[in-house]
């Protein structure tokens, strides 16, 4: 599976979007200070995440999230619709 990830700061309540094919390592190493973009906002815990089949819809959803507009405000959006249904 190919994951695409939102973390949130402990310290600051920063927010971080990101993907991957290994969820749990993956934030074991922002944990442990391995990616240089989310040094200084550790720790972080997940607060939520998607499942794809395949990388390039992950890839293609993690650039929507990151340059297309308000990460929270489209999840609470997905989140909003989903109780709709």
């Amino acid at each position: 599976m190919h994951y695409v990830y939102l973390l949130k700061s402990k310290i600051n309540s920063s927010l971080y979007v990101g993907r991957t094919d290994n969820l749990e390592k993956r934030i074991e190493e922002h944990n442990k200070g391995y990616v240089i973009s989310t040094q200084e906002h550790m720790p972080f815990e997940l607060i939520y995440y998607e499942a794809y089949l395949h990388p390039e819809d992950a890839t293609m959803r993690e650039c929507k999230l990151k340059h297309h507009g308000s990460v929270i405000g489209h999840l609470k959006k997905r989140v909003k619709n989903s109780l709709k249904s």
